[in-house]
């Protein structure tokens, strides 16, 4: 299981009602194909090989004795393969007969699971049939020539890598509990279902957001399969299909009403599963108060496969699904607006002071200032907008954040601080023409000096414009802009800054906010060029921001270490960054992120907004003192 993952399937065969011997022939077609493609686990629907259908036809001993016989023919095609295989049949256990999934591997059979939750109602008829595993006594039987215990109990299968994985059938998953949730508390990390869903109009949204649930709430993997093609379309269709999710979230989807058999296969993260349920206190709490003592069974040792990554890597972890774009940045936005109006309600405030450069942060800062006063019916000239022009202030931003402030109604107020930097310099003895740390500090504390004294002046509230991704890097002035009386930014990421201005721009159909955008991220601490551009850019002295949050997002969200994080950015930057770039990155980012936890230690007050967030009161609590060495390490190996 090399980097946390495992390659898995879900396989939906062409079937013949009853013809055991063209049934069996198509799973080991697919079975085949799964092998030689690196899949560890993968699933066949309900029932495959008799065809679900069959009806009364399952009365029939001579159906029965054959499920069995290609049962066997199975165990011996597998015999040199190392895929485990979950495949559903009939099987007689003493005077009843069980829908079952049978696990087998490298021409064992491994265990048998049956059906729990058996439809007797509108199309189905399963009692008319089957058992369910609620009547089943513990026992052990003979089936294909081998010995297996059968129990109704959960049963846990673990792989040579320590997976474990469970198996529930169909109509189990829905159920009001279904057994996967015992599986899951009982340490599935992974969920396979065998199925037999027909198509009616409006069930496949709805069994598609059935599985999403069902895998977030016991934040598993689910890998679905269901019949499709061959089965009796006497009154129903089968569509066939098939559906990998993880934690919610569907990765792997196949083609509905296919007529040619087909296999979905992709990598599950199960690192990524278990640090969620690590973190998550209340998954931890139900396990605890669940008894729950299941059925333990290992699966076979196999050679070691070698791994390729084949799963997508989303580049931008922090940005909206195109189709929830709209959605997702009004509730975030919302969020950044309710947090910033309760603070002010709070303190009976009707006046904010924000420092206006013309760059990203501060735009976004001052657009949810102003949304903030509309909600709260104050006026928008109580918003003091400074543009504070000093050594490497360009034309660019600070005619941008002059326009911008004029086009939004709020106060607006200029205070050079040229004249207060090369005084203080006098003051403590430093070289102006010494472009150091000094020499940048200085100018973002005079900054924030003049915000907070207007503020006190004014009886007004300072909003800081600082994000997520600069607090991560430690990339603020200690004492300087890393201050403010209440942080609006502090759990967006500058991606998402960049997105959620470029949002608000088509909004409010406004040119300004577009050159804002396009502007290069920037302190302007240092002079501009002979030609008045941008000389000190941001992402030429820490790296790409793109690159930085997503090193963010993995390291705080699920706690990938920095070998795992530079595989997988080089999946989803792998058009646009070699490794050599990203590891140099990457190495950035692990020194800053501990060496400036000290100025996260103190950071204000601001709103959470995503699920990563640095807030020492909330997510993330740090010594300062911390030492790298083991990440940077890991990341040199």
């Amino acid at each position: 299981m090399k980097y946390g993952m495992i390659k898995v399937a879900a396989a939906v065969p062409t079937v013949k009602v009853a013809d055991v011997a063209y049934n069996v022939g198509q799973a080991e077609s697919l079975i085949a194909q799964a092998e030689g493609q690196g899949v560890e686990v993968m699933v066949l629907p309900e029932l495959c090989l008799t065809g679900y259908t069959c009806q009364d036809l399952f009365k029939q001993q001579l159906l029965i004795d054959k499920a069995e016989e290609a049962l066997l023919v199975l165990l011996d095609f597998t015999r040199k393969l190392d895929v485990i295989v979950v495949v559903g049949l009939p099987v007689q256990i003493g005077s009843l007969l069980y829908n079952c999934a049978a696990v087998i591997q490298s021409g064992t059979l491994l265990g048998v699971v049956p059906k729990t939750y058996l439809p007797n109602y509108g199309e189905f008829y399963e009692k008319r049939w089957f058992a369910s595993a609620q009547d089943l006594e513990p026992q052990d039987i003979y089936l294909a020539g081998s010995p297996i215990h059968v129990t109704a109990e959960p049963t846990i299968f673990t792989t040579c890598d320590g997976v474990r994985f469970g198996i529930e059938i169909c109509e189990d998953v829905w159920a009001p509990i279904p057994p996967s949730n015992r599986l899951a508390l009982a340490g599935a990390d992974i969920i396979f279902n065998l199925s037999a869903s027909d198509e009616l109009i409006g069930k496949h949204h709805y069994l598609r957001q059935l599985l999403c649930q069902q895998s977030a709430r016991t934040m598993t993997g689910y890998v679905y399969a269901s019949c499709g093609f061959g089965e009796s379309t006497q009154d129903v269709v089968y569509g066939g299909n098939a559906i990998i999710v993880e934690n919610g979230r569907i990765i792997s989807e196949g083609e509905r009403f296919s007529l040619q058999p087909q296999i979905k296969i992709t990598q599950i993260d199960v690192e990524r599963l278990r640090t969620e349920r690590r973190t998550n206190s209340t998954f931890i709490t139900a396990q605890s108060r669940v008894n729950c003592h299941p059925f333990n069974v290992n699966c076979k040792p196999v050679s070691p496969r070698e791994f390729e990554l084949i799963r997508s890597v989303e580049p931008n972890p922090f940005i909206p699904q195109e189709d929830k774009m709209q959605a997702s940045c009004e509730e975030i936005l919302n969020i950044q607006v309710a947090g910033l109006a309760k603070r002010l309600y709070h303190i009976g405030g009707k006046k904010a002071v924000i420092g206006i450069s013309g760059g990203l942060d501060s735009t976004l800062a001052l657009l949810v200032t102003v949304k903030a006063f509309d909600k709260l019916d104050l006026d928008r000239q109580g918003i003091i907008g400074i543009t504070m022009p000093g050594f490497g202030t360009t034309d660019r931003t600070y005619n941008n954040a002059l326009a911008l402030m004029k086009e939004l109604g709020v106060t607006t107020r200029e205070i050079s601080i040229v004249k207060a930097v090369k005084q203080h310099f006098e003051d403590i003895g430093h070289d102006a023409k010494q472009h150091d740390t000094t020499y940048e500090n200085s100018q973002a504390r005079e900054r924030t000096q003049i915000l907070m004294d207007v503020a006190n002046k004014e009886n007004a509230i300072v909003v800081g414009t600082g994000d997520l991704s600069e607090l991560a890097l430690g990339w603020a002035t200690y004492n300087g802009d890393h201050m403010s009386m209440y942080g609006v930014n502090a759990g967006v990421p500058k991606t998402l800054v960049r997105y959620l201005v470029s949002y608000l721009a088509g909004e409010m159909a406004t040119n300004i906010l577009m050159d804002i955008v396009n502007t290069p991220i920037s302190p302007e601490l240092l002079p501009a060029d002979t030609q008045g551009n941008i000389r000190q850019k941001t992402e030429d002295l820490v790296g790409p921001y793109e690159l930085h949050d997503f090193f963010l997002y993995y390291t705080l969200r699920y706690g990938f270490r920095p070998a795992k994080i530079l595989m997988l950015a080089e999946k989803a930057f792998e058009s646009k960054y070699d490794t050599t770039v990203i590891k140099k990155w990457l190495t950035t980012f692990c020194r800053r992120f501990f060496n400036q936890q000290f100025k996260r230690s103190c950071m204000p007050d601001g709103p959470k907004v995503g699920s990563v967030s640095l807030s020492p009161r909330g997510d993330w609590r740090m010594p300062s003192d911390a030492s790298s060495a083991l990440w940077l390490k890991d990341l040199e190996k």
